[in-house]
């Protein structure tokens, strides 16, 4: 890992992104446009408190790679000069309540009127319309609607919040990143801009698509912990090791099952044996059983370069610090502060490592020198071979 200052580079660059400050997906989906080459400028609220789980300075992650610029958006001063930044933007992303931009002034119809081809992003947890459209909530609740939550924990015990990684950043965040990618493929052809409508319920209820599937073949049990990628199976759980640390298996296929039952020292049972559910709870004890024989080091030699699909459970201080997350640069250190470096890669457009959040303010005069005006192609106007 290294403390890198480098130019702004990916794939986006030249998109010039606005961002109306909020929580959670809205602020990822930002930073990973960042991350990947936009110009994304952060319009946050004068003298705004959080009483939600921000913090300060160079530690908010999902700050980073972009500028900021303050601006009390019930005043009619700064509310125009946020309409004369939606002139030349290609995206406005915000993540309010429904309704909430409408009061300001800067709502999907007073931005369009401005500049027919934005791109405008909504994020939010239930969608813009529904009887739970105007209530609180937070990732836990859209999941627990999706019905992902209910999906997830171990058998005879209650659902486990998997962080806010399915709500917030999974079916939210990466969503809005893919209409707002989407929309502007279509703009390219059209010339228009429009208005992308992202729910974290209608996101993580996506993410479910395959255990839907699974569920109406009878193939999967709508109770956690009874499936086999759920922690009911023997052969795709976390175990505990001699020292107290932990390992993950996932030897689904019948080649990988075998070589992981050969290195723990088990016989391996034919594939129709091995899923029949009536045979996991016995054959789970063996693999503990087993695991717990050896430290996780022992085990991690064992298996090493093995196709076990077997690996070590590592911590956040740990992950950074493995030896093919270093040789890969998954990590990278900013300003001090050791975070996720920008992903995917690119072959001809690599991304740049970002600057430090809270590092770049900004002013609304030296932006508009910045951006140009976009000047989209006409409507009907296609592009590619015909």
């Amino acid at each position: 890992m290294s403390d890198v200052k480098a130019a702004k580079g990916g794939p986006l660059r030249g998109l010039q992104v606005l961002e109306i400050a909020g929580l959670g997906p809205g602020p990822f989906a930002a930073m990973m446009l960042a991350d990947l080459g936009a110009d994304v400028v952060r319009v946050a609220r004068a003298n705004h408190a959080s009483d939600g789980l921000a913090v300060a300075g160079r530690f908010d992650l999902m700050n980073r790679g972009r500028r900021e610029l303050e601006l009390d958006l019930k005043q009619p001063t700064a509310l125009e000069q946020a309409l004369g930044l939606v002139e030349r933007a290609d995206v406005l992303i915000e993540g309010f309540r429904p309704g909430t931009m409408e009061r300001l002034g800067l709502g999907p119809d007073a931005c369009l009127a401005r500049n027919p081809a934005l791109i405008y992003a909504r994020m939010t947890g239930w969608g813009q319309s529904g009887p739970l459209a105007s209530t609180a909530g937070h990732d836990i609740n859209y999941i627990a609607l999706s019905g992902a939550l209910h999906g997830i924990g171990r058998r005879g015990g209650a659902p486990v919040p998997p962080l806010n990684l399915v709500g917030d950043l999974g079916g939210g965040a990466l969503f809005l990143v893919a209409g707002i990618l989407a929309a502007l493929f279509e703009r390219a052809r059209s010339g228009a801009g429009q208005v992308v409508d992202a729910s974290m319920v209608e996101g993580s209820a996506l993410l479910m698509t395959p255990f839907f599937g699974l569920l109406a073949a009878g193939e999967w049990r709508d109770r956690h912990g009874e499936n086999s990628l759920d922690s009911g199976a023997h052969f795709y759980d976390v175990y505990e090791t001699l020292d107290g640390l932990h390992v993950a298996v996932g030897a689904v296929e019948d080649r990988f099952y075998r070589e992981l039952m050969g290195h723990l020292g088990l016989a391996a049972e034919e594939a129709g044996v091995r899923f029949d559910r009536a045979t996991w709870a016995e054959r789970k004890r063996e693999v503990a059983a087993a695991i717990g024989s050896k430290t996780r080091a022992q085990w991690v030699t064992l298996f090493e370069n093995s196709d076990a699909c077997f690996t070590p459970v590592l911590s956040m201080r740990d992950a950074p610090r493995h030896p093919h997350n270093c040789s890969r640069g998954t990590f990278i250190e900013v300003g001090g502060v050791v975070q996720p470096a920008p992903a995917p890669r690119f072959s001809r457009t690599p991304a740049s490592v970002p600057h430090p959040p809270g590092q770049c303010p900004a002013t609304v005069e030296a932006v508009l020198r910045d951006w140009e005006r976009r000047v989209p192609p006409a409507a009907g106007h296609t592009s590619g071979r015909s």
